[in-house]
């Protein structure tokens, strides 16, 4: 879609070259929402992929992802076998409904800043543990966790002239043992509830919980709970149910307990049959 709104088009190549932030202004990613519909708020556009920034680095240490990554790039990586949470990387890329066009276009930065309920790059990074580069307008950075930079449906931590740069997932958070669950009302619909639980050597249990509610949530235990302790867990610490068209907020809620106890006990003890 043409937005006839814009009056110009920034290419930075570096920090040096954006411009100090005015209204109207967007960074611009992947563009396939910007572009999907009527943008009248908006009279400049700053493109973050004249910066090319590498997509992928991959040390000992972990994962580092630009900001500008495309998802058919992060669903192609390749990470050591002994990265067993990795599973997730492709099973999250499928979850962001799309044909191979979207694919292509949209970036990790892009769908967690957008900060919808059902945005599958925000269930993965939330899940692993992720922590955020932000570029400040003064020319420093912050970091954050991603629960912190997703607050709300369609809402974002984010000051003005703030920039998500980069996410890092730490290899510890790669060498956990993961359960996932998707549901939604129809075979390839949005998601209703998108659920990720990991668990370590030490037999902590960490879940995240994101599209039934409005922003991701993660519930960490120092061990696997009990059934009862879970979903009282569930229910005390989500205050608000999402509610649109793919799904009213009792039935989200029915379904998120549901899906949680199927991972607690997919994640449970390893017993051996003798």
């Amino acid at each position: 879609m043409d937005i006839t709104t814009i009056s110009d088009v920034v290419t930075p190549r570096s920090r040096a070259d954006i411009p100090t932030w005015s209204e109207g202004d967007a960074f611009l990613a992947g563009g396939t929402w910007v572009f999907s519909e009527p943008q009248p708020s908006m009279r400049r556009l700053v493109d973050l992929a004249t910066f090319g920034w590498p997509a992928l680095h991959q040390d000992e240490t972990g994962l580092h992802i630009a900001a500008t990554c495309r998802i058919a790039e992060l669903q192609a990586v390749t990470l050591p076998s002994s990265w067993q949470a990795a599973s997730l990387i492709p099973r999250c890329c499928d979850a962001l409904l799309g044909s191979f066009k979207i694919w292509n276009a949209a970036t990790v930065g892009g769908n967690i800043c957008l900060a919808l309920p059902a945005g599958p790059m925000t269930s993965l990074m939330t899940a692993l543990d992720a922590a955020c580069t932000i570029w400040t307008p003064e020319g420093g950075e912050r970091q954050c966790a991603v629960p912190d930079l997703v607050i709300g449906n369609n809402r974002n931590s984010l000051a003005r002239g703030e920039i998500l740069r980069s996410l890092f997932i730490p290899a510890i958070s790669f060498r956990r043992r993961t359960a996932f669950r998707q549901l939604s009302l129809s075979p390839v619909g949005r998601s209703a509830a998108l659920l990720i639980a990991t668990t370590g050597p030490s037999g902590d249990f960490c879940l995240t919980i994101t599209a039934a509610t409005p922003q991701p949530l993660r519930l960490d235990f120092p061990a696997l709970p009990d059934p009862r302790e879970l979903a009282h867990e569930i229910d005390t610490q989500v205050t608000e149910w999402f509610d649109d068209i793919h799904g009213a907020p009792d039935w989200r809620r029915h379904i998120t307990l549901h899906l949680a106890e199927d991972i607690r006990r997919e994640l449970g003890p390893v017993t051996s049959c003798t």
